[in-house]
């Protein structure tokens, strides 16, 4: 008989910038479901073959098997119905409709775990992830270092001068940086404005 998640279904997100330690806090929550005999399966986007087109592997080369597919919907046509742990994983590289999947997942009676960048090189909320960071029961942030100064890094910084937003890399094209340190495009990009930076400050003065 298939075992529900004790509170009827779940959504989970593991969020922050790259080099934080996303992917392994993922990796580490399943490993312990599948000691638990709980059945897993795991998912990750076509588009993520940086280390493994077979497996979720971290940046420390935790890995777990996983299926790639191409869009959200697909992750529905996978799954196995005795499945109670879904993990899901780069969730940014994701269609919007992985909010609605991962509603029904949890509708289901099913853990659902999600890792994913909260915001792309320029700051901005990226992909589904802010809608599925509303949507979760629980919620975690990770942290990096700051490749520059060392304090605890929440923004991912592009080296190159690649303005599409979304660009697969490493170590080698993004690293994290801290708040202070964090320059949004990338080298030689000017900053996007935010509608608040548009405005004039209002002035304390009298006439």
């Amino acid at each position: 008989m298939q075992r529900r998640w004790p509170w009827g279904g779940w959504i989970e997100v593991i969020a922050g910038c790259m080099f934080s330690g996303k992917s392994e806090e993922l990796i580490r929550r399943l490993r312990r479901a599948i000691i638990a005999r709980q059945r897993v399966q795991v998912f990750k986007p076509a588009l993520d073959n940086r280390y493994s087109p077979t497996q979720v592997v971290s940046h420390s080369r935790w890995r777990l098997e996983a299926e790639r597919v191409g869009s959200a919907q697909e992750i529905l046509a996978r799954l196995d119905p005795r499945t109670e742990v879904v993990g899901i994983d780069e969730a940014q590289f994701f269609d919007d409709g992985l909010v609605g999947i991962c509603q029904h997942l949890a509708n289901l009676g099913k853990r659902v775990i999600v890792a994913g960048l909260d915001m792309d090189f320029r700051g901005q909320p990226f992909g589904p992830m802010p809608q599925l960071l509303a949507i979760a029961e629980e919620v975690e942030k990770m942290h990096a270092i700051c490749a520059r100064c060392g304090a605890p890094a929440s923004y991912t910084q592009r080296l190159t001068s690649d303005q599409e937003q979304v660009l697969v890399g490493a170590a080698d094209t993004y690293e994290a940086r801290c708040r202070h340190c964090f320059d949004p495009g990338g080298p030689g990009i000017p900053p996007p404005l935010f509608p608040e930076d548009e405005q004039p400050i209002p002035s304390t003065q009298g006439p």
